[in-house]
């Protein structure tokens, strides 16, 4: 028995050793393993190998200053792999650059697909054109959607609204850390977004054929509700694919459900609302496609000028030259929006922004020299009572006009002082309000409802109520009033916009700015 139980006890110790060994025999390979997995490379470059990166792709020069700036800052370091291999967020800008379309970006990529070769054959130890190439990329990136053209093109343009400075040296810092921040919908102001789901659903529209366009005889002249007949057809169809019908039912007859279509899509094109359709909403529905599209990638870029803090103001207030409307904002919701008149194009609104600080009752017109000299003179040669029939005077070698009913610039107005001398004011043409086209003035702008955004303003100012803003704005005494807290005004130009219900709005392009925009975007 004890040889037995000697035998056992050798048996289980040959065991023991065998489990032992094999056990660490299994570590070794799994440490193997771990090293194969924890890629080793030298930390840093030389940064003269900069200087021979753009040597040999002289196409991405434009971004060399941001790319010096972004390695001198991080030692020469590489930034796009770690001891695992290539970071996430290297993917995610290559995606992104793979989808700018998406963006509303149509600039070819340059050499992407040397990248794609280098990204293809390596995605653990990096070689120093691969890291170049991905940080020459990301600049290409941020620059083309979200800094968009260069402030020195955009005054070309003549859009001097305030563009926040942001460093994309240092935001790369923050995606390193959070990939999904290139997701994020705070980057732009909100419309930009609204605009991107706008684009893709026309593009969607595109590539399954788009609109065929609506043939009329020469001698047409209108169709109105209960007419019938094969335009009928066409134009249901045509407002079925742009969503203002819920459903085509090939019917010819110019029914209920097509003439709520038709006020929708006047509505979105800035027509009056009634429910005879004329040629020129004919005309407007027969833009191709393509040209739609268009309009809403020169939009976007717009977007892409105007501060994310514009909309986070308590109160502000926007005109918009193309759709001839001023809408005043108040803790983030709309309180007032109403027609405007514009500029001519001989005498153009111009786009900037300014702090509301007075309102000025029964106002002075103070009549620029270009207008005396160009109009009031002539005239006055004409008739020697024509200051006096016009209720106007001299004042210290200048022409104003006294306040009053007839005044040019109605009842009040609104000073945010500016080097333009533009303005908001009321007026005594109303009916120039009701007009589609609305660019009428000399570049300042006329406001339809001046008494209930004066009302709006000051609701909360003890000094007024609305009896007493009437009676300033009727006294035929000139009175100036400081605002106590100023409000941000600004006029842009956008000649598309997404409304409140999700409907995408293109306007007329009154001064021939999507034309330019268009041209730099495919310099770009």
């Amino acid at each position: 028995m004890k040889k037995a139980k000697g035998y056992g006890f050798s048996m289980v110790l040959v065991l023991l050793v065998s489990l032992t060994s094999s056990f660490c025999d299994k570590k070794k390979d799994m440490d193997l393993a771990a090293k194969k997995k924890t890629v080793t490379f030298a930390v840093s470059f030389d940064s003269s190998l900069i200087t021979t990166f753009y040597a040999k792709y002289p196409k991405l020069v434009l971004y060399k200053k941001q790319v010096v700036s972004l390695y001198q800052k991080n030692n020469f370091d590489f930034i796009w792999y770690d001891q695992k291999g290539r970071k996430e967020t290297a993917d995610v800008i290559y995606n992104k650059i793979n989808n700018l379309s998406h963006e509303g970006v149509e600039a070819k990529l340059p050499y992407k697909e040397m990248l794609d070769q280098l990204l293809e054959k390596n995605n653990t130890k990096p070689d120093v054109d691969t890291e170049l190439f991905l940080s020459n990329y990301y600049f290409f990136y941020v620059n083309k959607t979200l800094q968009g053209i260069d402030s020195t093109k955009i005054e070309e343009l003549g859009w001097y609204l305030p563009r926040k400075k942001q460093s994309y040296v240092g935001y790369l810092d923050s995606l390193l850390v959070d990939p999904k921040l290139l997701e994020s919908k705070n980057q732009q102001i909100d419309q930009y977004y609204k605009l991107k789901a706008v684009l893709q659903k026309y593009r969607d529209i595109e590539q399954k054929g788009g609109w065929d366009s609506i043939t009329v005889a020469k001698d047409f002249v209108s169709i109105k509700p209960g007419d019938s007949s094969a335009v009928v057809a066409k134009i249901r169809n045509r407002l079925f694919l742009t969503g203002d019908i819920s459903e085509d039912s090939g019917r010819q007859l110019y029914g209920f459900s097509l003439q709520q279509a038709v006020l929708k899509f006047k509505k979105r094109m800035g027509f009056t609302k009634d429910k005879t359709i004329l040629p020129k909403h004919i005309d407007e529905m027969n833009v191709p496609i393509s040209e739609r599209i268009k309009t809403i990638v020169v939009n976007m870029e717009r977007c892409r000028w105007v501060s994310t803090d514009v909309t986070k103001a308590k109160e502000y207030i926007f005109v918009n030259i193309p759709s001839y409307k001023l809408s005043y904002f108040k803790d983030e919701k709309l309180a007032l929006r109403c027609n405007v008149v514009v500029g001519t194009t001989m005498n153009k609104t111009v786009v900037f922004s300014g702090m509301m600080s007075y309102i000025v009752f029964s106002p002075y017109w103070n009549v620029p020299p270009s207008i005396i000299k160009n109009e009031i003179i002539p005239e006055m040669k004409k008739d020697n009572n024509y200051l006096s029939k016009h209720n106007m005077e001299w004042n210290n070698g200048a022409v104003r006009q006294k306040p009053g009913p007839r005044n040019s610039l109605g009842l009040v107005k609104f000073l945010f002082p500016n080097s333009n001398n533009i303005y908001l004011h009321d007026t005594p043409s109303k009916s120039l309000f009701s007009s589609e086209k609305r660019a009428f003035s000399h570049g300042c702008i006329r406001v339809e409802k001046p008494k209930e955004l004066a009302n709006l303003i000051l609701e909360n100012d003890p000094n007024w109520t609305s009896e007493k803003i009437d009676t300033a704005m009727h006294r035929n005494k000139e009175k100036w009033y400081t605002l106590k807290e100023k409000i941000p005004v600004y006029i842009g130009y956008f000649t598309a916009l997404v409304d409140e219900e999700g409907n995408i709005n293109f306007y007329k392009d009154i001064y021939g700015k999507d034309i330019q925009l268009a041209a730099m975007l495919v310099e770009e």
